[in-house]
């Protein structure tokens, strides 16, 4: 049984989203990152992955992070302390692959993201969020290369798995597992979730609180 799966840390893991989570800031570059206090958890994926939606439905809240139908909207990362007291944070990276972005704006995401990722002593864990229906694409897998080059232990976390069938899901699972074997920083095991549906929403709990309590 994985830690995921087992129902203490479940019921633990329902208990801590269940308590106190409020926004602490935003950080356009790295003089506004806040203290390293206690051990963060990034969330990272393309534009419209559906990353809000999933925050929101993580911590049981219903506008804890923004949702936008503008891809791109997002360019600082922003930090949600959890607990009272605190025990960690989640960190909502800026998403990244949208085409229509200006060429500056992808630049600064480049520096902000890298340089957070490479210094961020506190940060334990990203979960990269793969749309189900569409897999791993190339942004993503720039993403997995900035990962595994700055040694940042990461997880994939797959959305909106009820909009495709089960069938067609078991082989995204099959498929996701295969283009990450080799990579040297990632968590081999994958969790599909579904925001509107709660699928896979306290595993993704029970994950989050081991990637900040182990270790």
């Amino acid at each position: 049984m994985t830690d995921m799966e087992d129902p203490d840390i479940i019921e633990e893991a329902r208990k801590v989203f269940s308590g106190p989570i409020a926004f602490l800031k935003s950080a356009p570059a790295l003089e506004f990152l806040p203290d390293m206090a206690v051990n963060e958890v990034a969330f990272a994926g393309r534009s419209n992955v559906g990353k809000s939606s999933l925050l929101n439905a993580l911590t049981n809240r219903n506008t804890l992070a923004r949702t936008s139908n503008t891809p791109g909207r997002t360019q600082e990362l922003n930090f949600f302390d959890v607990g009272e007291p605190l025990r960690f944070r989640l960190v909502d990276m800026p998403g990244y692959g949208y085409a229509k972005a200006p060429k500056d704006v992808v630049r600064k995401w480049k520096f902000l993201v890298n340089d957070y990722l490479r210094g961020r002593a506190a940060l334990k864990r990203t979960l990269v969020l793969i749309d189900s229906r569409h897999g791993i694409k190339d942004v993503d897998t720039d993403m997995l290369d900035m990962l595994d080059g700055a040694a940042v232990s990461y997880r994939i976390i797959l959305t909106k798995a009820d909009k495709i069938k089960a069938s067609e899901l078991e082989q995204v699972f099959v498929d996701t597992a295969a283009a990450i074997r080799k990579r040297p920083a990632a968590h081999p095991d994958i969790i599909a979730t579904s925001a509107e549906k709660g699928m896979g929403i306290p595993e993704l709990r029970a994950a989050v609180l081991e990637s900040v309590t182990q270790g």
